[in-house]
């Protein structure tokens, strides 16, 4: 989930910090039945590498121009001929979507019924989603991915996958989690889709295997970045926004290590500086 200002991010980091001790390596394997870890992708999914530029828009109208090899935008508010325009200009292209949040505004809204959705998230129109309802979330979540595929989207950014660290309104395990986001890695690959592990730092451990890259928001400005290595030493890209600090207040670690950083606004529109 895209961090907002101040003061909900304090609010969001005390409940981090108090929840994220259900992720340890102690939670137990999930079971089978559709839960297990994400089978390797196969040979012709996109695998980014450590260190490639990127631009993250998610607002406002597709500037298509910025000169770089990886685009990220909103799986719903662009259609396949923006998708093919960016390929044709030689960019991969990342589906954003919101897999562990409701938002009312999307056009699938009504498909999700009333028990699954849980306490808002901190944005406008949006709510945690009860990720414990697999039954219930995995055909919505398939016919997502499955836009995302037929709209010539070559991955898939997966938002709010933390959800057992927030206050959601359900009991979420870190063994929830895992078996959540291991599902939506499933389905991604099982699409021909490379997919990332959008923030969710304390269960990389568990989950580098499963995802392709990572992304993350503000680990400079939290002290986060270290939890971000394991991606980096598989050889995984880490895509990585600040909002608050200056360039030369991360660019210059996020350079030797590798990290694709860069420096964004809240409304994550054209505007970006690169490190």
């Amino acid at each position: 989930m895209r961090r907002p200002p101040l003061p909900i991010v304090a609010t969001a980091a005390l409940a981090l910090l108090l929840a994220g001790c259900t992720a340890t390596p102690d939670d137990p394997e999930p079971p089978p039945g559709g839960t297990s870890p994400a089978p390797s992708p196969s040979g012709g999914v996109w695998r980014p590498e450590p260190g490639v530029a990127w631009q993250w828009q998610l607002s406002g109208g597709l500037d298509p121009a910025v000169d770089v090899p990886v685009y990220d935008i909103d799986g719903f508010d662009h259609p396949a001929s923006a998708v093919a325009d960016l390929h044709r200009r030689g960019r991969k292209v990342i589906c954003y979507l919101s897999t562990g949040a409701w938002e009312d505004f999307r056009p699938d809204a009504a498909k999700f019924p009333k028990a699954v959705l849980g306490k808002g998230n901190g944005w406008e129109g949006e709510r945690w989603l009860d990720i414990r309802r697999t039954d219930v979330l995995e055909p919505l979540m398939a016919a997502r991915i499955d836009m995302c595929r037929d709209k010539g989207f070559d991955a898939v950014e997966p938002d709010n996958m933390d959800g057992y660290a927030n206050d959601t309104g359900f009991p979420l395990t870190g063994a929830d989690q895992l078996r959540y986001n291991r599902l939506i890695a499933r389905l991604a690959h099982e699409r021909g889709m490379s997919v990332g592990l959008k923030n969710d730092l304390d269960q990389i451990p568990e989950l580098v295997g499963d995802f392709d890259f990572a992304v993350n928001e503000q680990c400079a400005q939290y002290d986060e970045c270290d939890a971000l290595k394991p991606f980096l030493k598989a050889g995984k890209a880490v895509f990585h926004a600040e909002y608050e600090l200056p360039t030369r207040a991360f660019c210059p670690p996020a350079r030797k290590t590798g990290m694709s950083s860069i420096l964004k606004k809240y409304d994550l529109g054209v505007w970006r500086e690169p490190c």
